[in-house]
């Protein structure tokens, strides 16, 4: 299976949340099937957004296009981190 981790730091969670959700049609149309957002313990302005994806190829180029970089500008993104992966195991404890 699939999946992105981006982290990035935002400039306002709430100003970017908008713009996240906004975006939720468009994520579901390039194929994201799911995600998960978490922010570091003691930095709300560090925003690590985990997803699993149809393929590695729809979510490169969906987080590598122009419209997107657009949408992060607006939404007050600092440098996003990309980290592209595959499923090796998973299991519940």
């Amino acid at each position: 299976m699939p999946y992105v981790l981006i982290i990035h730091e935002v400039a306002d969670y709430h100003a970017w949340k908008i713009i996240f959700d906004e975006a939720a049609n468009i994520r579901k149309d390039a194929g994201e099937i799911s995600y998960q957002l978490l922010k570091y313990e003691h930095d709300a302005h560090n925003i690590v957004h985990f997803s699993r994806w149809s393929s590695l190829d729809h979510a490169r180029t969906f987080f590598e296009s122009p419209e997107l970089v657009e949408i992060r500008n607006k939404a007050g993104v600092k440098a996003p981190e990309f980290i592209y992966l595959n499923e090796l195991e998973n299991g519940v404890l």
